[in-house]
């Protein structure tokens, strides 16, 4: 597919993230975890706004009357452009910390969390289900992604540092708690190839997998055949999303973090977000149900 993503915010980011359309908005929003801030891109309007949060947000998604974000031990409930209450405290080591996450079409959130000083298989999968709290296990150092299929029957989970993508299939109990019937390695990426970071469905059921120091992000078919490469012009790429009135707009985000002067004289563009056009549509993104 030949593509090039044109940048259409400066931002600088030093850990851009989660990068999420919202519909109602005709708007994307994302984060930046190191300095705090959640970020929104009206491309109607090339507008540009950042809100000082605090903390480490890790994504946003859209909630029963605003949004909820995850940063630290905690998710979030934001409204009238503020962090507003916690609506789910994480038992977890204090080291830890709340990345990436999606909505599935029943309102439950899933997402990872990880070892901030990334040195710990600390980090595993959760659920946030209508206002129950589930704890997943399959634990790594780095978890990302996950993405999960329409009929929330398969979720693609990404260990970062094992350059490793699973795909899993979600049950539930008796009670309607998730849980995890089968467990099967997707893609097991080589060192050329980068780092996988977050991940996303398609409406044609692939997966797209961003790339950290892999300079691109790629498509890969349900079977896990390489679909396409798109390079991008900086090497730490974190997530895509798919946004526009269509859903065929692609938005990248990328990060600066840990790269020296000399890396970021080359890659100038490190931190921007990006945008090309999709030949394939991609999902809604559903809102999360707080509670029953």
């Amino acid at each position: 597919m030949d593509v090039t993503p044109n940048p259409v915010w400066l931002l600088e980011a030093q850990l851009g993230e989660g990068p999420a359309w919202f519909p109602g908005e005709q708007a994307l929003r994302f984060v930046d975890i190191k300095r705090g801030l959640l970020c929104r891109y009206i491309p109607a309007e090339d507008k540009c706004e950042t809100l000082e949060l605090g903390g480490q947000p890790s994504f946003v998604v859209p909630a029963d009357g605003g949004l909820v974000v995850g940063s630290g031990h905690r998710l979030h409930h934001v409204t009238d452009s503020r962090l507003g209450p916690v609506i789910a405290d994480l038992d977890m080591p204090a080291h830890n910390r709340t990345n990436d996450a999606t909505v599935d079409c029943f309102g439950r959130l899933w997402f990872g969390t990880m070892d901030n000083d990334e040195t710990q298989p600390t980090g595993a999968l959760w659920c946030y289900d209508h206002g129950a709290l589930h704890r997943l296990g399959c634990e790594a150092v780095v978890t990302n992604g996950p993405a999960v299929s329409q009929d929330v029957r398969t979720l693609y989970l990404v260990d970062s540092g094992a350059r490793a993508i699973w795909r899993l299939a979600i049950g539930f109990t008796a009670a309607g708690h998730p849980l995890i019937e089968q467990k099967e390695k997707f893609l097991q990426l080589d060192e050329a190839d980068g780092y996988p970071d977050g991940v996303v469905l398609d409406a044609e059921g692939c997966l797209w997998v961003a790339l950290w120091d892999g300079w691109g992000v790629r498509r890969y078919a349900p079977d896990g055949t390489l679909m396409c490469h798109i390079a991008l012009p900086c090497a730490r790429v974190t997530k895509i999303a798919f946004g526009g009135p269509d859903l065929r707009t692609v938005y990248v985000t990328t990060a600066r973090v840990g790269l020296d002067e000399a890396a970021l004289a080359r890659q100038p563009l490190a931190g921007a977000l990006f945008a090309f056009d999709s030949p394939v549509s991609g999902l809604p993104l559903p809102t999360v149900q707080l509670a029953n």
